[in-house]
């Protein structure tokens, strides 16, 4: 896979040697772990003063603003890397999921091989098998279809590309009551006579399973309540939400920047949980659907209501508190003038999982008529200019005295309320 040639090609001088085409995982793994070197050094650099041309050492503004044109652009090849990984890697974890589900099914051929030693083989361990077998295949079907979108995974991701809490319990208890299904009419076809297939029939009855689809219904509720009012609160800018880079495992019990969440967490362990007793009792018993306890079905319907509440609270619109002119030590009190550096207080001006720099240089500061872009200031570490509570901007001489309007427009694109200042001549 290596070669020579440009971005488009094999490697990039200096790499010694590292496929960097994008269109393989390994090849843009290894681009945008050097786009991320890349930029830290970079970040760094400008940090303690390095790389600053010496012809605006004379001007604090605007060698600021030359070092946050520099870190941008930097930051959106860094994004560009960050997207072709992405898609490798949804294209490739197919692979790695279905090597999951069929690692799977033969470890359940092992175990019944195992647990059938001392009491002999029965019909009731090859329809399992049969089940699982069809369930892999059916896995394996929906992979091929959405081979670009991350194979068995693509039904759990949501828009935001991030793995969804509700969607993955939704399909858990799917897949439980399927491979019960399945494992019954296994066994109805081949019971041997009319009585034991009454036997069979019997165990299928609603009274045995009507607290499992109470559960399973509980399921789906939730997933589709959770989507319905996430969508409805990104449309009225109650909630703000940016793309993940790509999806993780710690998405199920963290909310988007990849804190823990306790409403996730303890919704997708209860439902684990359950789930897991169920088939516990599906190997028990594996002529009926399991029953379930009423008690736990309580259980799964309040764990539901806190995730959903917490869907309900989480997020919330940008605000600012407060404008004041920024003052370096020295200076004297004076009422704001163009040119002068504004200080905007709030919360919400970062939003969760927009912390990257190509979504830090999004962020836009609108004075009047004109749209601010607000300036990246690195410091050992981190960026110290855009914060979540705190923005730093210039009031460009474009901005007509008087009293004008400061809002400002995140990266998930939510406007604040205009706050009114004073700019004078």
């Amino acid at each position: 896979m290596a070669g020579t040639g440009e971005s488009g090609g094999g490697t990039e001088g200096g790499d010694g040697g590292a496929c960097l085409c994008g269109r393989c995982p390994h090849g843009a793994r290894e681009g945008h772990r050097q786009a991320v070197a890349a930029f830290v050094a970079l970040r760094e650099d400008f940090a303690v003063g390095r790389g600053v041309p010496a012809g605006l050492a004379h001007s604090a503004g605007a060698a600021r603003q030359w070092v946050s044109d520099e870190l941008a652009l930097s930051a959106r090849v860094l994004a560009e890397r960050g997207t072709a990984e992405k898609v490798a890697w949804l294209a490739a974890v197919r692979w790695r999921t279905l090597l999951v589900v069929w690692a799977a099914v033969v470890a359940l051929l092992l175990g019944q091989a195992l647990t059938a030693i001392g009491s002999g083989w029965t019909m009731a361990r090859t329809a399992g098998l049969i089940a699982a077998v069809v369930m892999a295949l059916m896995l394996t079907a929906v992979a091929w279809r959405h081979r670009t979108q991350g194979g068995v995974l693509a039904p759990l991701i949501g828009e935001d590309g991030r793995l969804s809490t509700s969607r993955a319990v939704a399909v858990g208890w799917v897949a439980a009551v399927l491979y019960a299904v399945l494992l019954a009419a296994v066994q109805l076809a081949a019971a041997p006579g009319p009585d034991e297939r009454r036997r069979l029939l019997s165990g299928l009855g609603l009274s045995h399973s009507v607290a499992l689809l109470a559960a399973l219904a509980i399921g789906y509720a939730v997933a589709v309540l959770a989507y319905g009012l996430v969508a409805a609160r990104i449309r009225t800018g109650r909630l703000q939400k940016v793309p993940a880079e790509r999806p993780r495992a710690v998405d199920l019990l963290a909310d988007d920047a990849g804190r823990g969440s306790f409403t996730d967490a303890q919704y997708a362990l209860v439902n684990a949980a359950m789930v897991g007793l169920v088939l516990v009792r599906l190997a028990g018993r594996p002529g009926q659907l399991p029953d379930l306890p009423w008690g736990l079905v309580a259980l799964a319907a309040l764990s539901g209501a806190t995730y959903l509440c917490g869907k309900v609270m989480e997020g919330g619109r940008p605000v600012i508190l407060s404008v004041v002119r920024s003052r370096e030590l020295g200076d004297l009190a004076a009422p704001i003038r163009t040119g002068d550096d504004i200080e905007i207080r709030g919360t919400g001006f970062v939003p969760p999982g927009a912390g990257t720099p190509h979504r830090l240089a999004h962020t836009v500061v609108r004075i009047g008529a004109v749209h601010v872009p607000v300036p990246l200031v690195p410091v050992a570490g981190g960026f110290a200019n855009p914060t979540d509570g705190v923005l730093t901007v210039p009031v460009p001489v474009d901005v007509e005295p008087g009293r004008v309007k400061v809002s400002v427009v995140t990266a998930a694109g939510v406007e604040t309320r205009g706050y009114p200042i004073d700019v004078q001549d």
